[in-house]
């Protein structure tokens, strides 16, 4: 959709930079991010989708006007489906997907937070934060997790563990150990099956 990229950093940047933000834009190419609700420009530091404009956007998907209409829109703006957040220095992070934020009692969660927080669980040896179905808030959050070979957890451990450093509405309901998460054939996580799975289990 958006050949080569649209951001990159700069080999004068920082270690910080290079290695935690996907760097600034290219010359002649428009980034921002929006509030994918209002479509209004985030200030920085705040999270929303990505999206571009430019020479490198696409003209469109092939024999595909809906798709193409969807991602992009009347002004030329690519919409991502990313969730990003911008710098003061005109940098961007990417945090998460717009389809996996979770919308808990109408505020946003970004799974991608809660995950690298319990990442720094030195017992933890990969983690994936769903939203499932909640009649009270809409969704709550459930964490999925896999422990390193030999480690043992409750989830009252790992609740408190989150507790402990994180803001309390972004403290999963739901902790669940497991051995392995649902994938393709290319390896990648199947988020949707992940969700369909645990509202089944938990009766939701």
């Amino acid at each position: 959709e958006a050949a080569p990229g649209c951001t990159m950093s700069s080999y004068f940047d920082s270690l910080e930079v290079r290695t935690e933000t996907v760097g600034s834009a290219f010359a002649n190419v428009e980034c921002k991010i929006i509030d994918p609700e209002t479509g209004l420009d985030c200030p920085n530091g705040v999270n929303g989708e990505f999206v571009a404009r430019g020479y490198n956007i696409m003209k469109g998907y092939y024999k595909m006007p809906q798709a193409t209409a969807e991602a992009i829109d009347k002004d030329g703006w690519l919409h991502s489906g990313d969730l990003a957040c911008r710098d003061d220095n005109g940098n961007y992070r990417i945090t998460g997907r717009l389809k996996d934020m979770i919308i808990r009692g109408g505020e946003n969660i970004y799974p991608k937070e809660i995950e690298e927080f319990i990442y720094t669980c030195p017992k933890v040896s990969d983690v994936q934060v769903i939203g499932v179905p909640d009649k009270t808030y809409g969704e709550e959050i459930m964490a999925c997790i896999i422990l390193k070979k030999g480690e043992t957890m409750t989830e009252e451990e790992m609740r408190k563990y989150i507790a402990d450093h994180m803001a309390r509405h972004k403290v999963p309901r739901y902790i669940e150990f497991v051995n392995a998460f649902p994938m393709n054939a290319a390896g990648k996580i199947l988020k949707y099956k992940m969700r369909e799975d645990a509202a089944k289990r938990l009766g939701l």
